[in-house]
């Protein structure tokens, strides 16, 4: 089992290509933060979409074995120990960070992201225009 979770607030090409690199080391299980936990790290106007939809769009991508929600640090890390998950992926600007449940894993995979591609840009984008 392998591990990647986020926002996924709006899906991009950024997060196609994440999920696709990490299913091809297992069966993925994509964490999905939950509303109440986006909108404290990344402001009121966030997220986007709601928990519901967000687990809908992600459950219809065939590159997605399972998705769960988690709504604390804690939470987060009884979920990859619950799924079993062997792996993490990350995108790489995490290289240098501590990663959440990376104790729980035998590896840490770093997927390079696609420059220019955010949920965050996609929105500043919109409300710019």
């Amino acid at each position: 089992m392998v591990w990647v979770n986020g926002c996924f607030d709006i899906i991009h090409i950024g997060h196609i290509k994440l999920l696709q690199y990490a299913s091809s080391f297992g069966d993925l299980i994509v964490g999905l933060d939950s509303d109440r936990r986006i909108m404290e790290n990344k402001g009121n106007l966030r997220p986007f979409n709601t928990l519901t939809d967000r687990i809908g769009v992600l459950e219809s991508i065939k590159y997605v074995k399972r998705v769960v929600s988690f709504d604390t640090n804690d939470e987060l890390i009884m979920a990859i120990k619950t799924h079993k998950c062997k792996m993490i992926v990350v995108g790489s600007d995490y290289i240098d960070q501590n990663i959440i449940g990376s104790d729980c894993v035998d590896t840490v995979r770093f997927f390079q992201r696609i420059p220019d591609k955010s949920t965050s840009m996609i929105l500043q984008n919109m409300f710019l225009r």
